[in-house]
């Protein structure tokens, strides 16, 4: 098994914030109405590029989509490969999604799953792909969750304690040649930032881990180098749309949030 870690310094969100900046964009979704296949929002305004493509609005088994397009009188389904089904919207306890993308031969399902979503408690997010042209090498998956009420909690550690026995955030990815496991563990730092620690272990599978291990062997230097080239990536990006945020509260920032959802 080969394991990699690397930690970054980010930015913090303040939880208060981001827990009612949640409640309005849910509260904002779930009093929308449908009208010709466009989602307005209470004021009257459509959702950019989301349509009403098959089923009822906000109901388990609706189509969402950007556009209908007909081929030759295919079901809404079918015509849009880049559909998104609603599994479940209850705002006070689950909202579920399933989307389906063809892409480049590839054909993926994602599933996102947000629990108590009005303050967010968990995200669950599933990942299935392959190729319909392909064997078992072109077939993988993969299983991730953010339990949101373990994230804070680490926050809320003394800087000089350890960080959290448990990872609140945890992902797994199969493939016939091997797995492959993701932790991110966060600690607060002194001047109020955070420090994110994330953890990659790989392994082959089965019979194959005698190769997979040869082959990190000599693999393992420009592996580790991208897994930290990755990390520092996905920590500039979140610096980017932390700068993008308002810093607003209230009506303010339920006002704000609906602007984003309806200009283009």
């Amino acid at each position: 098994m080969a394991r990699f870690e690397h930690t970054v310094t980010v930015a913090a969100v303040d939880r208060h914030w981001f827990e009612e900046a949640a409640g309005h964009a849910v509260d904002l979704f779930d009093a929308s109405r449908e009208q010709d296949g466009a989602i307005l929002l209470p004021d009257g305004r459509p959702i950019h590029g989301l349509r009403l493509l098959k089923g009822r609005h906000l109901q388990s088994g609706a189509w969402y989509g950007e556009s209908p397009e007909e081929e030759g009188g295919k079901g809404a389904s079918e015509a849009a490969p880049e559909a998104a089904v609603l599994r479940e919207w209850r705002p006070s306890r689950t909202v579920e999604v399933e989307s389906r993308v063809a892409e480049e031969g590839m054909s993926l399902r994602v599933g996102v799953r947000l629990r108590e979503p009005r303050t967010p408690k968990a995200l669950e997010v599933s990942l299935d792909g392959h190729n319909p042209k392909g064997g078992s090498l072109y077939r993988f998956s993969g299983r991730a969750k953010a339990d949101l009420h373990a994230w804070w909690a680490a926050l809320e550690r003394p800087s000089s304690a350890p960080p959290a026995a448990r990872a609140p955030v945890v992902g797994t990815a199969k493939h016939r040649l091997g797995r492959a496991r993701l932790t991110v563990t966060p600690r607060p730092a002194e001047d109020g930032t955070w420090r994110v620690s994330v953890v990659l272990s790989v392994r082959g599978r089965w019979l194959l881990r005698p190769v997979a291990a040869v082959g990190l062997l000599f693999a393992r230097r420009p592996v580790e180098r991208g897994f930290r080239e990755g990390v520092d990536s996905a920590a500039e990006e979140w610096a980017e749309l932390l700068a993008e945020l308002p810093s607003l509260h209230g009506e303010a920032l339920r006002a704000e949030i609906a602007d984003a959802l309806t200009t283009p």
